[in-house]
């Protein structure tokens, strides 16, 4: 456990393992830990860095809006301050899909392959909040003590058959760093999406790095057709973890790290 600092502000990062490079980054208001499972499937083959967004995880407290553009230099910040120029293989989960696929259209140079796990899709993004609105909608929320109160009793029940330690709950989940930066991350959710549909336009992505698209259509036929759409997009490999929530990596890490290692194996 260590911790970069970007921007004036101090990330937790994990690395584990070694060899070729892998970035894993959760999906909102998720954690490091959350991909704790798959990590013993990845460390005996890859080097394996997790990190934590700005108030998520044990990450300081998020300063500024996100943006697509700035998600994907933040994972190339990381990197930087771990001395990993690359090429790596970057794994975006949910909302951090939008990061993922950012990072290798600005970063071509240092992506080797890119694996979208039941990411998200916004094909026509809805303006966002501003970040003063949630900044409030936080600043109430923690005043009345709902973080303490509730934090830790909202994440077992969006996060069923949890093994993560009670004690590891409360710290992460039990302050108000954490719902502050889910706020604002949920709040910039459209301008992020819309953000990753501009660069789509103006930087392709570079053509000998490999594509998958993990889903967990979980017997929804809507959400499988749009993630197929995204994997025509993107001219990606498209694979469905079955059967699985979309919290692949705790239901299916089998299936997320063969897409890893099966990924930067055509990279290589």
């Amino acid at each position: 456990m260590t911790f970069v600092r970007i921007g004036g502000a101090a990330h937790h990062v994990v690395v584990e393992g070694s060899g070729p490079v892998c970035v894993l980054s959760a999906g909102l208001g998720l954690s490091w830990f959350d991909w704790d499972p798959v990590v013993p499937l990845l460390a005996p083959h890859r080097t394996v860095v997790r990190f934590d967004r700005p108030g998520h995880g044990l990450s300081a407290p998020a300063t500024d809006p996100p943006t697509a553009a700035g998600e994907a230099h933040r994972i190339a910040a990381v990197l930087d301050g771990l001395g990993h120029p690359g090429p790596v293989t970057v794994v975006g989960h949910s909302i951090a899909g939008f990061h993922a696929e950012a990072f290798a259209r600005l970063h071509p140079d240092r992506t080797a392959a890119v694996v979208l796990v039941d990411a998200s899709v916004e094909e026509h993004p809805r303006p966002s909040r501003t970040a003063a609105a949630s900044r409030a909608a936080g600043a109430v929320l923690c005043a009345a003590g709902v973080p303490a109160a509730l934090g830790p009793a909202v994440r077992r029940l969006a996060v069923r058959r949890d093994p993560t330690p009670t004690a590891l709950i409360r710290r992460v989940y039990g302050t108000s760093r954490v719902l502050r930066g889910a706020l604002l991350e949920n709040a910039h959710y459209g301008a992020v999406a819309a953000g990753l549909l501009a660069l789509r336009e103006s930087r392709p992505l570079p053509p000998d790095v490999p594509v998958t698209v993990l889903a967990a259509p979980d017997g929804s036929a809507r959400w499988e057709r749009r993630q197929r759409a995204l994997a025509r997009e993107l001219g990606a490999r498209y694979e469905a973890a079955e059967p699985s929530g979309h919290l692949v990596m705790r239901d299916r890490p089998d299936a997320v790290a063969r897409a890893v290692l099966g990924t930067v194996q055509e990279a290589e």
